[in-house]
């Protein structure tokens, strides 16, 4: 029997469900977004949300106890970065998730698990939570999420591919900036260096000039005196 014993086995032992919600723990304040199954997703927000909780005072108490469960710096450096900057106001309720419907290979329920606070888009089709709820609408509202959050989820891709998009275009620009200022530099460098290799050699023709110039000259003083 299962008496007041909370959370989800996973189908696995005690080491290695701890594992999975580790790994799980550490995408999500990586990436603030990933998709599971949603017996996952709800395990991951029982697990991490007291983690995300101790971003709140950044301690040595509470990094260590971070670093405890997630076992990687440099989760540890979002969850009190720009994760704790995020949720200061925050009193809990820091992940929201997000029904995708069904897996087409084995038809398991598959859902998004994000921060709330690095995604304030409501999804389409959830509800405020402040209408009564009964047995009859809970059915509508499992089909409304079941057709409904594909939409939202494509919209959200859609501006985050949008966005990595811009960042990439900037990016490029900054790297074309950077490269005409080098060229630029080298061409300079270049004309310097031919202006003095040029130098000498119009120093030699100047001197070669004044050297003929004197020659004439005295070859016709020469012929004067002869005649």
């Amino acid at each position: 029997m299962r008496h007041q014993k909370k959370g989800f086995k996973l189908g696995r032992t005690s080491s290695h469900r701890k594992a999975t919600l580790q790994a799980l723990s550490n995408a999500l304040i990586r990436h603030k977004r990933i998709t599971t199954t949603i017996t996952k997703a709800k395990a991951l927000r029982m697990f991490v949300e007291p983690i995300i909780n101790r971003a709140k005072e950044d301690s040595t108490l509470n990094r260590r106890q971070a670093f405890r469960y997630l076992q990687d710096k440099e989760s540890i450096k979002a969850l009190f970065g720009d994760i704790a900057g995020k949720i200061g106001d925050r009193p809990g309720g820091y992940t929201r998730i997000v029904k995708l419907g069904q897996r087409a290979g084995d038809s398991t329920e598959m859902a998004i698990i994000e921060l709330v606070d690095f995604n304030d888009v409501r999804p389409d089709g959830s509800s405020s939570g402040s209408a009564k709820k009964t047995r009859r609408a809970g059915r509508r509202k499992k089909t409304s999420d079941a057709v409904a959050a594909p939409a939202s989820v494509a919209t959200v891709v859609e501006e985050a591919i949008v966005s990595e998009a811009e960042a990439v275009a900037e990016e490029v620009a900054e790297v074309v900036a950077e490269v005409e200022a080098v060229s630029e530099e080298i061409a300079e460098a270049v004309t310097e260096e031919v202006k003095a290799v040029d130098a000498p050699a119009e120093e030699a023709e100047a001197t070669a000039e004044d050297a003929s110039a004197a020659d004439e000259a005295t070859d016709e003083s020469d012929d004067k005196k002869e005649a």
